[in-house]
């Protein structure tokens, strides 16, 4: 096995990305024992040093060890997201716990912690670099929070949460697949009526990639958004939107609700063992916020006026319904269906005279235009580097002096063997410990692909998406550190969206619209009044949209903030929408047994507010470019390369905003780009 097993080999591959054609789900458990077992002797080698602990021999080794087992982790994860299967799944319910224990062991290791704060302690007389301080006090801070301090009793409990929270957390991803799998619904005839050709289009294609004829509704959020947005038949707009809204909601095998209530009550015993009243307390210690509270205080602020906006819409959409003759409430699988008729009317804007003008590749093009405008960057396609899937493409990226600096993979449809939603991953992140490492960075997204050898159309929320996931990608690509550790996207939660956020702007921008919106058929630009009436029809329905995202944030610091004993999640839920107010014709964007970003692992739990927190930060640096008068200007984006992408997470997030702003923001910027207050309100 061992001479046949790619990841026990050194890839020949161009750029030695992974050799994606010979790798079989049978090599990934030995090599993860073999990865497991280097990792551990090089641990033991650090801990063990008769030397005194210095910089090199403790952090910077720290640093150089673990890479067998990241090679294998990195590639293991993307496909289990992005390309998975049933032996794959099977491999990820036996890894995942034991992957958490391998770093539990380490990050709980005294006698590794002891050289780490030994250091940590002296660390203003070892003649640290700022970069250096950086990295230690962030080895400091992560071995303290995994409860390196800790005694015996403590650490052994802990491993035991940790190894169960790993295992609760794959089978809540694993179960909201199946349920999205399992899912298919025929449409055909008078059903199909009011779904534009596009829609209808990229219906025939999810029906192919199941082997189905005909026209199917899947629940991917990019086939159940569209169909409930133009399908006449109000009895199927609601058995799709039932179906979506309910995935890990069913019962049976696949219901997440159980998991749910585990997963919070050991957070909670987790934050209490290592010295904090709950998990949220926990999780903002180390977070740009801080505190929940900070956060509530954000939450709140928005919250009154989003709900205000929302139940005017909602207002003029049941007007609409009775103008029509109808004889119905609007209920939440109406919403989008009469909100595009609404936006039609009082914005001029339809979705199917747009969508034609948003060629997915004409789409990636105004990402590397507006990436070469700020940063100077160049893409260039790349067919001899190795992909996991026929529909990835990638691309060289070089720097303006014309070094190539990595390489970009993108990975941009739907299929069944994917997990929904959108994100940005890395192969091999930027580092310079050893000598230049060029990172390999992926963009994952489930846009509908169209028919063969027809172009794939997106909706703009689809190509803002596409924007978002770049500007993470563009995190990774021009990080310039030294040290792993704090390369690219290695920042805090609510700081590390606003790369991604930031770089929406620029889609919604004139210059760039004129350019790259062209018709798909002819070629010809968007029409200037169509182009003027979609950008000042930016901000409708924001109402909705802030609801549906706030209540998430809500729910989801409620969860870790108050006592989870005996609380059932349908409860909980409940609770928190009826205490905020929730509008009945709203539903959060993701209801707690499918909402992956908190309970399919800790990435986003108590910090799903992130996105909202770093809003404040995009809006405000944005309009950074606006006051120098130029979207481009060179200086502004010189500042903002040096300062946030390219410096990951070398300096604590505050400094890093300050650094490029000369100051923090208010929410001011942020409730001007939602449209929740006039442009004319002064910084």
């Amino acid at each position: 096995m061992t001479d046949r097993n790619p990841f026990l080999a050194h890839w020949r591959t161009p750029e030695a990305a992974p050799p994606f054609a010979e790798i079989r789900p049978e090599h990934f458990v030995p090599a993860y024992e073999r990865a497991f077992a280097e990792h551990d002797a090089e641990i033991a080698d650090i801990a063990g040093s008769n030397a005194a602990p210095d910089f090199a021999n403790t952090i910077e080794a720290l640093e150089r060890s673990g890479r067998a087992l990241e090679r294998v982790e990195n590639v293991f994860h993307l496909l289990a997201g992005a390309h998975t299967n049933d032996a794959l799944l099977e491999i990820e319910r036996e890894i995942a716990p034991r992957i958490a224990a391998h770093w539990n062991r380490i990050h709980t290791n005294a006698v590794l912690f002891g050289r780490i704060d030994a250091l940590a302690k002296r660390s203003d007389s070892l003649g640290l670099g700022a970069e250096q301080s950086r990295v230690l006090e962030r080895y400091h801070v992560a071995f303290r929070r995994a409860g390196a301090a800790l005694d015996g009793p403590a650490k052994k409990r802990l491993a035991e949460i940790l190894e169960r929270l790993a295992a609760l957390g794959t089978q809540f991803s694993q179960n909201v697949l199946a349920d999205e799998q399992a899912y298919a619904l025929p449409v055909a005839g008078d059903e199909l009526a009011g779904l534009p050709e596009f829609t209808r289009e990229a219906m025939k294609s999810d029906a192919r990639e199941r082997g189905l004829d005909g026209h199917v509704v899947t629940l991917s959020r990019s086939s159940v958004e569209p169909f409930l947005q133009f399908a006449r038949r109000r009895d199927l707009r609601e058995k799709v939107f039932q179906a979506f809204v309910k995935r890990g909601d069913n019962g049976g095998p696949t219901d997440n609700n159980a998991i749910i209530a585990e997963t919070v009550k050991l957070r909670a015993e987790r934050a209490r063992l290592l010295g904090f009243s709950d998990f949220a307390q926990y999780r903002l210690d180390d977070a740009m916020a801080k505190t929940p509270q900070a956060v509530r205080e954000l939450l709140d602020a928005v919250w009154a006026k989003a709900r205000a906006k929302a139940g005017a819409d909602r207002d003029d959409l049941g007007a609409l319904i009775r103008e029509e003759g109808g004889n119905f409430a609007l209920a939440p699988w109406d919403w989008r269906y009469y909100a595009e008729k609404l936006r039609q009317q009082r914005c001029k804007v339809d979705e199917a005279a747009i969508k034609p003008y948003l060629n997915l590749e004409a789409m990636i093009e105004a990402a590397f235009y507006t990436a070469q405008r700020l940063f100077g960057l160049t893409f260039a396609r790349r067919d001899d580097v190795p992909v996991w899937h026929p529909d990835v493409r990638v691309w060289q990226v070089c720097a303006k002096d014309g070094r190539e600096i990595g390489l970009f993979f993108g990975d941009y449809f739907a299929r069944p063997s994917k997990h929904s939603g959108a994100w940005m991953t890395s192969l091999r992140e930027q580092q310079k410990l050893d000598g230049p490492v060029q990172p390999l960075i992926v963009n994952v997204c489930n846009f509908a692909k169209a028919a063969t050898g027809e172009p794939t159309l997106l909706s703009f929320d689809d190509a803002r998406t596409l924007f978002h996931e770049f500007g993470h990608a563009l995190h990774g690509l021009l990080s310039a550190v030294t040290y792993p550790q704090i390369s690219g996207t290695n920042v805090a939660t609510d700081f590390v969206e606003l790369p991604s956020q930031l770089y929406e702007h620029w889609l919604e921008q004139p210059e760039v619209l004129r350019r790259f919106a062209r018709h798909y058929q002819t070629g010809a630009p968007m029409p200037e009044d169509l182009l003027q009436r979609l950008i000042a029809a930016r901000n409708f329905n924001q109402g909705f949209a802030t609801v549906e995202y706030l209540a998430c944030a809500f729910v989801d610091l409620d969860f870790h903030s108050q006592s989870p004993a005996g609380a059932d999640p349908g409860n909980r839920e409940t609770g928190t929408l009826s205490r905020i107010d929730m509008p009945k014709e709203i539903v959060m964007r993701h209801r707690p047994p499918h909402f992956s970003h908190v309970f399919s692992g800790g990435g986003y739990a108590a910090g799903y507010y992130s996105y909202m927190w770093s809003e404040v930060l995009d809006a405000d640096a944005f309009e950074a470019f606006e006051e120098a008068g130029d979207i481009f200007d060179p200086a502004t984006a010189e500042r903002l390369q040096k300062t946030i992408y390219a410096a990951g997470g070398s300096r604590d997030p505050a400094d890093a905003y300050k650094a490029f702003r000369g100051r923090l923001p208010s929410p001011d910027a942020l409730l001007r780009k939602r449209g929740f207050v006039s442009r004319s309100v002064t910084n």
